[in-house]
């Protein structure tokens, strides 16, 4: 096989590591291209996998999108496991919604109405019920819902187990049609552009970098993040409306003194919960460790923002009052690529060059998704080589549709 890289990925966080995945599996040698690897948003994201519980008003055509990619989750994980024994820190743990009290009761419990009006499962608890569930509550809270099937991965497990397996010696018994091992170049991309001289391809492409190195790829996907308007070339004639949307994330660790025997959490389930009208999620990790996010920020600082911070973990205080005796370990500020109708950038500037982007606050969730359109939109898109990628079923050509690159101009 050619022993050099042949398709380029450029942007290393969860959505492009794990689209350079799909495109090893379909047969490519992938090059992946970014300046660090998922230290941006997926770096400070809780991992979420929560399509019903992130459902907003207004969303009807982002909710298809997340439902689906949820359903793709089982099936990654399961590839991933036979190409790596790297764990990916995917926890089936529940999700509870929590009003802290009555005003914030009327909110939730009209968003849980609609909820279930699209089918959603999503179910009234006692306080009885809340209480035996998850002790370690505040009492007094003015009610909770439970959600099954929302569960949650860790974005860092994750990332280390895509790495794992883009740089494994994959067995050909399980993965007959898989590319070599992906390469990785630590550079920032300044210009995608068509290549003058084509060597034998019909799509052809020139890569610079910002050490002025010039590559050239048979195809590209573009998985940059906020960057995406920083790149020269061929981006700059499909400019998108993208826009930063900060946001501040705790990580603390329970302190061994709050634990009864046998114990390594004081909470079970994810919680998500509105406190005086404000949103904070609680994401209990397997090893102990809680995240504690929801912020979200337009604004021009781009580093963390105090009073964030300390409406993160009053909130929290007041939806479960052990938080005030844990580690603060973390304080993690990144930017988020949004667009305006919060639905993703997924499409083709050119046969053989794709672009992915925009995920704001959902990246985590829709990652398989976009990851596997994504590298068959790259197949498809191409006239000089037939199509290794599964062809695009009718259900993936409407989300498709919705994720278009031209949609905010048509």
């Amino acid at each position: 096989m050619n022993t050099r890289a042949n398709t380029a990925v450029i942007g290393a966080g969860v959505v492009g590591l794990l689209t350079a995945w799909q495109l090893r599996l379909a047969g490519h040698h992938v090059a992946v291209i970014a300046p660090d690897i998922a230290q941006d948003a997926s770096y400070a994201a809780a991992g979420m996998l929560a399509p019903i519980s992130e459902v907003q008003y207004g969303q009807d055509e982002l909710w298809p999108i997340m439902t689906a990619s949820r359903t793709e989750y089982p099936q990654l994980l399961a590839t991933l496991s036979r190409a790596t024994d790297v764990p990916t820190g995917y926890r089936e743990n529940g999700t509870l919604l929590i009003a802290a009290d009555r005003s914030d009761r009327d909110a939730v419990s009209e968003l849980a109405v609609l909820q279930r009006e699209h089918g959603m499962e999503v179910t009234a608890l006692t306080s009885s019920t809340l209480r035996r569930r998850e002790p370690a509550l505040a009492p007094g809270l003015s009610k909770g819902w439970d959600v099954p099937s929302d569960h949650q991965i860790d974005p860092r497990q994750l990332v280390a187990a895509v790495r794992a397996a883009l740089e494994a010696d994959l067995d050909p018994q399980d993965f007959p049609d898989a590319g070599e091992p992906a390469q990785w170049l630590t550079a920032t991309v300044t210009a995608v552009e068509e290549a003058t001289e084509a060597p034998g391809h019909a799509s052809w492409f020139t890569v610079t970098t910002d050490d002025d190195v010039a590559r050239p790829f048979s195809a590209v996907v573009l998985v940059p993040g906020l960057g995406y308007a920083g790149i020269r070339g061929l981006p700059e004639t499909s400019p998108l409306d993208l826009r930063p949307i900060h946001g501040d994330v705790l990580r603390l660790r329970v302190n061994p003194a709050q634990l009864m025997p046998g114990e390594t959490h004081i909470l079970d389930a994810t919680v998500r919960a509105k406190v005086n009208g404000r949103s904070v999620y609680l994401v209990p990790r397997a090893d102990g460790g809680l995240v504690i996010g929801a912020s979200s920020r337009e604004d021009s600082l781009t580093g963390t923002h105090a009073g964030s911070v300390q409406e993160l973990l009053s909130d929290a205080v007041a939806v479960l009052p052990g938080v005030k005796d844990m580690e603060l370990t973390e304080i993690t500020t990144r930017a988020r690529p949004g667009t305006p109708d919060e639905r993703p950038y997924l499409g083709p500037l050119r046969p053989g060059l794709v672009v992915s982007t925009g995920y704001s606050r959902h990246g985590i969730l829709l990652a398989p998704l976009a990851a596997r359109l994504g590298a068959a939109l790259l197949d498809h898109s191409r006239t000089d080589t037939p199509p290794r990628a599964a062809p695009l079923s009718a259900a993936d050509e409407e989300l498709l549709a919705s994720m278009s690159l031209t949609r905010s101009r048509s």
